[in-house]
């Protein structure tokens, strides 16, 4: 049996939110969350989202659904997916609607160090200088 195909949801949040909720900021870390659970489950990521207050009727959501490429949708935390939707609880509705299962990973969020902020900063403060977060 092939494994269920995952649309892992990551939230934006501006960089000033760094100290005061750095796994809001930090889309890497929130989406290997999402992919150690998927792992964990015998699931396969097909699909990385970056959202931020999106409706749940957009079609980037349901592309990949419709296409049969994606079978659920896993979002690191309810805070981060409260974050990227502009409705949860619509967006709930319109997975039930179709057939497709959300999930939340539930798994403890990083503890961030004075150096895990300063990476995640130079990442995403320097994405047009050529740096790749490696």
């Amino acid at each position: 049996m092939d494994a269920l195909r995952v649309a892992a949801i990551a939230s934006l949040a501006p960089l000033e939110e760094l100290d005061a909720d750095p796994f809001a900021v930090d889309t890497r870390s929130q989406h290997a969350m999402c992919a150690r659970w998927a792992a964990a489950q015998g699931y396969v990521v097909t699909r990385q989202l970056l959202l931020y207050g999106l409706r749940a009727d957009h079609c980037g959501l349901w592309r990949d659904v419709d296409a049969g490429q994606v079978d659920l949708f896993v979002a690191p935390n309810p805070r981060v997916l409260a974050r990227a939707l502009r409705s949860v609880e619509e967006f709930t509705a319109e997975c039930a609607r179709r057939g497709v299962r959300l999930e939340t990973a539930g798994l403890d969020e990083p503890r961030y160090t004075p150096a895990m902020k300063a990476e995640v900063h130079r990442r995403l403060s320097m994405p047009t200088a050529g740096y790749d977060g490696t």
